[in-house]
């Protein structure tokens, strides 16, 4: 029970890491919306919203209602990844600056960010979602969390990707 409490601590802090990142980014949106920004791929929004909120929502259950025990051996190099995913998503927030968002907005006349983590990989900051969508749920053994988000965020981020690259390559030709 201790350790599902301290678990459930982790949990609500990356819930309070997330409503940090929706601040930024409405305060982005405002930012490029007034230069002329165009969103773009809003209709899968609302399903990454209740994706990523049912993340944190299925660990806490499974762990909780299915008595999930902690297993140091799978428990403590899955929190070093949560902690590693944190620190790639704020890497790239820190890089994107203004352009960075929850949702896909392309401000015309900026250059495309390739510096920090985007000289390496595309899209950096979905490689961190991925590494934390299994981590979180492992580190205390809720490996049905982790599979059914891993499952649909495939699917998301298929059209999430293949969104934000198209408007992309509408203003960077």
């Amino acid at each position: 029970m201790v350790s599902q409490v301290w678990y459930s601590v982790l949990v609500g802090l990356v819930a309070v890491e997330r409503l940090a990142e929706l601040v930024v980014a409405k305060r982005n949106l405002a930012w490029s919306l007034a230069r002329g920004g165009r969103e773009t791929g809003f209709a899968h929004y609302p399903f990454m919203v209740v994706l990523h909120t049912g993340l944190l929502a299925g660990c806490l259950a499974e762990v909780w209602l299915a008595d999930r025990d902690f297993v140091a051996l799978l428990g403590w190099p899955m929190l070093a990844l949560v902690v590693l995913s944190q620190a790639l998503r704020w890497w790239c927030i820190r890089v994107l600056g203004r352009q960075w968002n929850t949702r896909i907005v392309v401000v015309p006349g900026l250059p495309r960010v390739t510096g920090g983590p985007y000289r390496l990989v595309p899209h950096p900051n979905y490689v961190a979602v991925v590494v934390e969508g299994v981590a979180l749920p492992l580190v205390h053994g809720a490996w049905l969390t982790a599979l059914v988000f891993t499952v649909l965020n495939a699917g998301l981020l298929t059209v999430r990707i293949r969104a934000e690259n198209d408007a992309l390559r509408s203003v960077h030709v």
